[in-house]
């Protein structure tokens, strides 16, 4: 996962990371962010396109990381909450 924030870190005008994300309460939702630097080797600061604001991320509480297009976001992207079945 550390790979992929850091390809779209070093792209960030072409790139953006999506993934499921548990706060610390344990809410999981899927994320729309754009790296901004890394915090130590556990966590890492984003721009995040739904809250538009800079946040920080623990790399322990993603999943399903991926990188996507940033020309197909425009902010602000809706927090999708997931449900647990």
């Amino acid at each position: 996962m550390r790979n992929l924030v850091n390809q779209a870190l070093m792209m960030s005008d072409d790139w953006v990371v999506e993934f499921c994300y548990r706060d610390s309460k344990g809410n999981e939702s899927i994320r729309v962010v754009s790296p901004i630097r890394f915090l130590g080797s556990d966590r890492f600061l984003a721009l995040c396109l739904s809250r538009e604001e800079p946040r920080q991320f623990y790399l322990s509480r993603c999943t399903d990381m991926a990188i996507r297009p940033a020309h197909d976001y425009v902010m602000p992207v809706p927090i999708r909450q997931l449900v647990a079945a």
